[in-house]
């Protein structure tokens, strides 16, 4: 596909811990990323905004598998992803990348209220946008999230970091399955019909309806995510 112009990028919260530190951030994995995505962003001369996940502190299920409230896990789970956008905006401005975050949840002492319009502007400005606290509801996913908020700012594109050793849509899980085969491309709807869980139905569904096609890949292998901002073929695209 032709390099696309604005981008919206989802990581999870998991992304910015390590397997080798029993800190929810691990801070050296979080300045190496940034330093990743701010070299791509001013390189390529894109627009890019990023969708960050909570899981590495809190996830709505934990909580509701313990026996709390879901929209009280949940909202627990927007403020983890907040805390996950500060370290991310304090490394990538290190890195000499302006950047805003914009919280769907008011808290006008820590970050911006997200406003699709000044989320733009922003954009327009190169400066990298990050989305924090999801779309402000619980029940719903950051994937939903990302997949929300990239069709307000009119992206071109959706990025699904991966972590894990996960580089794109596999036929079955490839850490169960050795037979599982990767897609090179695969459509919205046999994302469906095959239950392939690489975001959940409500993003799938969304990006349908909505033409916004999706490039899943292995976030933490360095250099590959210039390549998937660059529109190069990566992983697997949905679409």
């Amino acid at each position: 596909m032709a390099k696309p112009r604005r981008i919206v990028l989802k990581m999870s919260g998991e992304a910015l811990a390590s397997s080798a530190s029993d800190e929810t951030i691990d801070f050296a994995v979080v300045d190496r990323m940034a330093g990743e995505i701010a070299e791509a962003r001013s390189d390529l001369n894109l627009e890019l905004a990023i969708m960050v996940g909570g899981g590495n502190i809190w996830r709505g299920t934990t909580g509701v598998g313990a026996g709390m409230d879901r929209a009280t896990s949940d909202t627990m789970g927007m403020l983890g992803t907040v805390i996950n956008a500060l370290a991310l905006q304090d490394a990538l401005e290190h890195s000499g990348q302006p950047t805003r975050v914009l919280t769907a949840v008011a808290m006008p002492e820590a970050a911006e209220p997200y406003i699709r319009r000044r989320a733009i502007r922003h954009l327009e400005k190169n400066r990298i946008v990050v989305f924090a606290a999801g779309m402000g509801n619980p029940y719903f996913t950051t994937d939903t999230s990302a997949a929300l908020r990239a069709a307000e700012i009119e992206a071109e594109l959706l990025c699904k970091g991966t972590h894990g050793g996960v580089d794109g849509v596999y036929s079955a899980d490839p850490k169960v399955d050795p037979d599982a085969t990767r897609f090179e491309e695969i459509t919205f709807m046999e994302v469906v019909n095959k239950d392939l869980r690489v975001m959940d139905l409500t993003a799938i569904t969304f990006c349908k309806d909505n033409g916004l096609p999706i490039q899943v890949f292995d976030l933490m292998k360095p250099g590959n995510l210039r390549r998937a901002l660059a529109g190069e073929p990566i992983g697997t695209l949905v679409r």
